[in-house]
């Protein structure tokens, strides 16, 4: 039985798919017989397109069988096939017409690569041609740009949803949200590209259909109490490392900990951080030494000042390594180690099961200030992020800026009547 149909030229021709087969079918009924092809094709828009075409000559066969002028449908139908460049099945295909997706896929790879040349991420311009190559080719590259539309859009959605299949368990593997989300981000700027060609004249709806509001997930953080256990452990670590070699990079680990959680700063901001980067000055406002810091991230050029507690640890590694201005404080993030403290103190996950990671030291940095009652607005600029970002992913912790005594509000109540009428007869 087929598992999906669908129904053309008002019912007389099925488009459908069975189970055992990858291909899509169809079929009529036309001179008292049931006509069914294989399609030969995996993508429903051109199974639809070929569909039409065998109907049509399906029709004009059985049209001139019944005025005498061609051989019973009963016997083998012999499609004709002209040129030697016609399909080696005897199919025959409609002729694309215009522009392909392949041919705007292409122009895209070769402007985005030029254009972005060092003001974007070399592994994101990578990741936009591998899902032209890997993902989008393989299901449009042929569709004429003009034929692409909202339900061809929908239809690749539902082919990476069921196209890979898990062999232990049988069940289909599907990407991660954000891995679809990407693919469908470039399949618009390819799409962009043909138009500003003027190959088409406007994009296709690309909205994903019957999409609720998405789960606002709060990111993984360390309370106070955690973040005391961790840095205690890590403080104990460095004292009596697991082997000797490895005091340096335990300590170095240490003074790491206690950077990124009086700091703030990403990992990947962290990485880049040379000496000359830091300077070590007096704050006016409350006096104390703090580390003012010339951040180079994914927001290009910003500043930060850390709290108080980074100017031990800066220090201490900047005399252990002997470092010069141009020498990285940090390098590479020790996510390994990081992942192994973490499953040692079973911290590894929080309250919600969300991996805690390095970045989340930056997340504790944040929702600790906010918790101190610190103002939103300075914390995100300090941050290099917006006050929207703040408020959606760290949400939870903005209690203490909750004004209880303007929330719990109680209206009085108007006395009755009659109290009203005796109040009045007591006082004349």
């Amino acid at each position: 039985m087929p598992i999906e149909s669908h129904l053309l030229m008002d019912g007389a021709l099925h488009v459908y798919w069975r189970e055992n087969s990858r291909f899509w079918q169809c079929s009529t009924y036309l001179g008292s017989h049931n006509h069914r092809q294989t399609t030969k094709e995996v993508n429903l828009a051109a199974a639809k397109d070929f569909a039409r075409d065998w109907y049509m000559e399906r029709c004009v066969e059985d049209r001139q069988r019944r005025r005498g002028g061609a051989p019973s449908l009963d016997g083998p139908v012999q499609l004709s096939v002209a040129g030697p460049g016609a399909p080696p099945d005897g199919r025959r295909r409609r002729t694309l017409t215009g522009p392909s997706f392949a041919d705007a896929a292409d122009a895209f790879t070769r402007e985005f690569e030029v254009i972005t040349l060092g003001e974007r991420n070399a592994e994101y311009v990578k990741q936009k041609s591998d899902h032209v190559r890997v993902h989008l080719l393989p299901f449009f590259g042929k569709i004429p740009l003009g034929d692409i539309n909202a339900g061809t859009v929908q239809e690749y959605r539902v082919h990476r949803q069921t196209s890979r299949v898990d062999p232990k368990t049988g069940m289909p593997k599907k990407p991660a949200r954000t891995t679809l989300h990407g693919e469908v981000v470039t399949l618009r700027q390819v799409l962009k590209t043909a138009n500003r060609k003027g190959w088409i004249d406007a994009l296709p709806d690309m909205s994903a259909p019957y999409k609720t509001s998405g789960k606002v997930k709060h990111r993984a953080w360390f309370s106070p109490e955690e973040y005391k256990i961790l840095y205690e452990a890590t403080r104990e670590r460095a004292k009596n490392p697991p082997k000797p070699r490895w005091r340096e990079v335990c300590e170095n680990f240490h003074d790491y900990v206690l950077i990124m959680g009086n700091t703030g700063l990403r990992p990947n901001e962290s990485a880049r951080l040379e000496l000359r980067d830091v300077k070590i000055v007096e704050d006016k406002g409350t006096g104390e030494r703090i580390l003012e810091i010339e951040v180079r991230g994914k927001r290009g050029v910003g500043f930060c000042k850390s709290m108080p507690g980074a100017i031990l640890p800066f220090e201490r590694i900047r005399k252990r390594k002997q470092l010069k201005p141009t020498d990285r404080i940090f390098g590479k993030t020790p996510r390994d180690l990081m992942n192994n403290v973490l499953d040692e103190l079973n911290l590894k996950f929080d309250r919600d099961d969300h991996v805690r990671t390095c970045y989340s030291l930056r997340h504790t940095y944040i929702c600790l200030r906010l918790l101190e009652g610190a103002d939103i607005y300075r914390v995100a600029k300090n941050h290099r992020t917006s006050v929207e970002m703040i408020e959606k992913f760290y949400g939870r912790h903005l209690k203490n800026n909750i004004d209880a005594s303007a929330v719990n509000v109680r209206k009085a109540r108007p006395k009755p009547i009659a109290v009203k009428r005796k109040a009045t007869r007591q006082a004349a």
